[in-house]
């Protein structure tokens, strides 16, 4: 590791999605604790759901004013809104509404404009509105390749300062159009949580915390300004 990053390994994806779940509900109560609204930005992906699960699960138990806290999306895929590809339903199915989230800001999907950047300029206008100072928490699953939300190896947007969020074309996943937070947004959170489950991005974890160039492992890129962590199963950490 070259950035004082913090890795905690858990031995299975249903260790590691029970315990980041209770420390997602944790972090949440003492930041309400303190007086603010927490705001969270959201990822999709396998590990996420389960760990999304969890938080409705444990919930109840947490003492969370679910209404009084801000949840946005790392990225998004640009399809129609009903589509069950896109990250903001199924957080809605997984924890969203069954907890009664209220302040929940989707990207704009095909249904609502004609294009990724469109969705992308108006996502930009929304964090301008309702982000005043950093982000609490960013959470991000991290791709085989390296990829943090739709931001891909060797792609122009890595490159981007001035933007908060940009439209994607060519994704190498499908779809290939796409909306993601831009790194110059998602540095401005107090912490970042990546979430890594499975022997298939076990390269990619040795070599983000290897200190790879972002251009090649755009995970690399990314650093909570007081808190980076990597939370793991024995798989993803296999490399280490």
């Amino acid at each position: 590791m070259s950035r004082g990053e913090t890795v905690r390994v858990h031995p299975d994806a249903e260790t590691l999605a029970r315990t980041v779940a209770l420390a997602l509900l944790t972090r949440l109560a003492e930041v309400q604790a303190e007086g603010r609204t927490p705001h969270v930005v959201l990822t999709g992906g396998t590990i996420a759901d389960r760990i999304h699960h969890e938080v409705a699960g444990q919930a109840g138990e947490s003492g969370v004013d679910f209404t009084d806290v801000v949840f946005w999306f790392g990225d998004e895929r640009f399809v129609a809104g009903d589509s069950s590809d896109r990250n903001a339903g199924q957080a809605r199915a997984a924890f969203l509404d069954a907890v009664g989230a209220t302040q929940v800001h989707d990207v704009p999907s095909a249904s609502d404009v004609a294009s990724a950047d469109e969705a992308a300029a108006a996502y930009e206008r929304l964090l301008q509105e309702h982000l005043v100072g950093e982000v609490d928490l960013v959470m991000l699953g991290v791709g085989e390749d390296g990829h943090v939300a739709s931001l891909f190896p060797g792609y122009p947007q890595l490159d981007e300062t001035e933007a908060l969020a940009v439209g994607v074309r060519d994704s190498p996943k499908p779809p290939p159009d796409r909306v993601t937070l831009t790194l110059a947004t998602l540095n401005r959170a107090g912490a970042v949580w990546f979430l890594v489950s499975g022997d298939g991005k076990a390269a990619a974890v040795a070599e983000a915390l290897g200190g790879a160039d972002l251009h090649d492992v755009p995970a690399t890129g990314v650093d909570g300004r007081t808190e980076t962590v990597w939370w793991l199963d024995a798989a993803a950490a296999s490399r280490l």
